[in-house]
């Protein structure tokens, strides 16, 4: 019969003006005349990374690099209690059980809760 026309929908009245700023890795600009973005230290950057954190794993030697030590505890409530995660720190219990002294495990990047208190013999031993 005829074509359906849809009315013209603008733009609000009270809206910004949009100007987004693109970060373009080509610069045809006059004053930027081919300027473009290259990763050709790719390689070399890759190569350093890898030595920064060898030096770092050296520099920190008895500490872990990827972090603390941490215990493995037992979530709370009925809900969450047959799953584990990882803990704050060991016990008190748990560091006298090694052999350890709190003072000692701090320095050699062994976390450790003073307040934590062991109330299984199964949680004790999995930690020891």
């Amino acid at each position: 019969l005829g074509t359906l026309s849809l009315p013209l929908v603008e733009m609000g009245k009270n809206q910004p003006v949009p100007n987004n700023h693109f970060n373009w890795k080509w610069n045809p600009d006059a004053s930027h005349k081919g300027h473009v973005k290259t990763f050709f230290n790719q390689p070399a950057k890759k190569r350093s990374r890898r030595l920064k954190r060898e030096a770092k794993a050296r520099s920190i030697f008895p500490k872990p690099v990827c972090g603390k030590l941490r215990p493995i505890v037992s979530c709370c409530t009925q809900r969450y209690n047959m799953k584990v995660r990882e803990g704050r720190g060991f016990s008190l219990a748990e560091l006298k059980a090694v052999g350890l002294n709190k003072n000692y495990a701090k320095t050699v990047g062994i976390s450790v809760d003073h307040r934590r208190v062991n109330h299984s013999e199964e949680g004790l031993d999995r930690n020891v």
